[in-house]
């Protein structure tokens, strides 16, 4: 029998993560105390099913067949039962997943790996006192999961190697991408890259160089289409003749100096202000849903044309 999974949590992420689970062939059980909420869930994961069948994700699956394996319970206890591997996506906030992971412990299968979506919160600050810790671990993924495959694995100090494994093992099973940090640090990886760019780009448009309009054109008409399929190590070895040494040695000190005027700023309401602004005129307020719907659309036919552009290019 195929091991079951748990989704605590029926966000937005807790909802992607059913339709990871269910399309990769799993029973998984969606839990949260509010059955309203619960419905809502389902329904965005029909609609992420729909989308993905349209673009030829479902690797021959229909929607109806996928959908078909992610229950729903807002009963923790019968939502936790028999299950091999649980992943919350609770709330952002400490003291809720600290109680919540009292409840876990309590209720889980002894041999039940738990992961956490947490996007900033280490394992350690919500785990430290609960009795099975060392099966926990961060398990982050990048918005939706069901879309952007790569997940983060960051251990507590007292996960057991053996959890991070099988959490790996798994995550690579319904096609996610997994990368592995040896240690905590907050923010993990993905969120250190966006906030180091984040906090350059805010730099740019505040001292008048750019608008914010043309710093997104430059990510998304630039380093953005390499980025698609090559990270930031591999672009600036194929872009020196001499590979990777070569172009630290061409290009290290014009980084360098770069790095030495970017001293760490606040993002003062001022400076938000505009960017809001600025944004508010390309994508009113009323159609941020909107926008969101057409950026998982966009984002599923880049994944298939990706997908299919890597296969051939093997």
């Amino acid at each position: 029998m195929a091991m079951r999974i748990t989704l605590i949590g029926s966000g937005l992420v807790g909802s992607s993560w059913g339709v990871v689970f269910s399309r990769a062939g799993f029973e998984a059980t969606l839990y949260d105390p509010d059955p309203a909420a619960l419905e809502a869930a389902l329904e965005l994961a029909r609609r992420a099913a729909s989308e993905l069948a349209a673009s030829g994700l479902l690797d021959g699956q229909s929607a109806e067949s996928v959908l078909g394996r992610l229950h729903a319970s807002s009963d923790l206890a019968r939502a936790l039962e028999g299950a091999g591997y649980i992943q919350e996506s609770a709330p952002e906030r400490l003291e809720v997943k600290q109680a919540l992971y009292r409840d876990i412990a309590a209720l889980a299968p002894r041999n039940a790996v738990i992961g956490s979506s947490t996007s900033g919160l280490p394992a350690s600050s919500f785990t430290a006192d609960i009795d099975g810790r060392e099966r926990c671990l961060v398990v982050h993924p990048i918005n939706p999961p069901h879309l952007v495959p790569l997940v983060e694995l960051v251990p507590a100090p007292w996960t057991d190697l053996a959890a991070i494994d099988r959490a790996e093992r798994l995550m690579r099973e319904v096609g996610q991408v997994p990368i592995r940090l040896r240690r905590e640090i907050p923010g993990f990886v993905v969120n250190r890259l966006q906030g180091a760019l984040l906090s350059e780009a805010f730099r740019l448009v505040e001292d008048g160089v750019c608008s914010a309009a043309d710093l997104d054109a430059a990510v998304a008409d630039g380093l953005g289409l390499r980025w698609a399929f090559m990270g930031p190590f591999e672009t600036i070895d194929l872009n020196a003749p001499g590979g990777i040494a070569d172009y630290c040695r061409r290009f290290g000190a014009m980084y360098h100096g770069f790095a030495s005027e970017a001293q760490p700023r606040a993002w003062s309401d001022a400076l938000v202000g505009r960017v809001e602004a600025e944004r508010r005129q390309t994508t009113g307020e009323t159609a941020l849903g909107t926008r969101k719907a057409w950026r998982d659309r966009v984002l599923a036919r880049l994944v298939a044309a990706r997908r299919s552009i890597l296969r051939d290019e093997r």
